[in-house]
């Protein structure tokens, strides 16, 4: 674990995370810390859990670089400061009171007829059809067959996702550090017509995941940590936990469970 010297902060485009930021930068280099735009250690998110996502795309999921976030926004799950403890943080990080988690990044490989592109997420990945249909497609994990779903889509999350969109879904939360996947169905039918799991199912990272779309959709809509994209002539699509992690700064006294605790069940 390196000693911390350049930051870079990434603020949300609203006037309060604006006003945090211009505070923690003087905090920061009153403690001779370097506010920096490039070659930093340190990168800080401002704002809610979608400034912290956007913060790890913007540095391509970088592993050499430790994230962290404060709190700007509502629930804040990813955001570990409060804006009442932001100057107690600043603090921690110059006495070098703090500890490293490894979280594990989704790569989904999306095959159509003429390309092949890959995505990484932290969250998690949600297939649908385009016209917001019903989607039929067959389900695979290491190439055996779990299900031919069918329902409003399949949503695919990481262990740091599970708390995210999964749960909105009935998912289940999973401790954030361990390396699985979870495939939730998004209102699955289950009828005399039709067999759809109505569980969520938690496998290992490394296993593949393969969706295949019929031949009956040409477009299908694809949400990438909540980054939209329209998939035409898609043959396949596979995701399965990488071999890269990002690294995210925490606070000695950090422990997902009061995380758990603190955002769901208090109030």
């Amino acid at each position: 674990m390196r000693r911390i010297n350049k930051i870079k902060l990434f603020v949300n485009d609203n006037e309060k995370s604006c006003v945090v930021a211009k505070d923690l930068e003087l905090e920061l280099v009153k403690y001779g810390f370097k506010i920096v735009k490039k070659n930093y250690d340190l990168a800080i998110s401002i704002g809610g859990d979608g400034s912290f996502l956007r913060m790890i795309k913007d540095n391509n999921f970088n592993d050499k670089i430790y994230y962290i976030g404060i709190n700007c926004g509502t629930l804040g799950f990813l955001q570990e400061i409060d804006l009442n403890t932001t100057l107690d943080f600043v603090k921690r990080l110059n006495s070098n009171k703090f500890k490293i988690e490894e979280l594990g990044i989704q790569e989904t490989k999306v095959i159509t007829e003429n390309d092949v592109k890959i995505y990484e997420s932290l969250n998690e990945v949600v297939l649908r059809n385009i016209e917001f249909n019903t989607l039929k497609l067959p389900v695979y994990v290491e190439g055996e067959l779990l299900e031919r779903f069918t329902g409003d889509g399949i949503l695919i999350s990481t262990s740091t996702g599970s708390t995210a969109y999964n749960m909105s879904f009935g998912g289940s939360i999973v401790y954030n550090t361990l390396k699985t996947l979870q495939i939730t169905p998004i209102a699955p039918l289950n009828n005399k017509c039709f067999r759809t799991l109505n569980n969520s199912v938690i496998i290992p990272g490394d296993k593949v995941i393969s969706l295949v779309p019929e031949k009956e959709y040409d477009d299908l809509f694809l949400s990438v940590d909540g980054v939209n994209h329209t998939i035409k002539d898609a043959i396949k699509v596979e995701s399965k936990i990488g071999a890269k992690t990002i690294k995210c700064l925490r606070m000695n006294d950090f422990h997902f469970i009061k995380v758990i605790n603190n955002k769901i069940l208090e109030r």
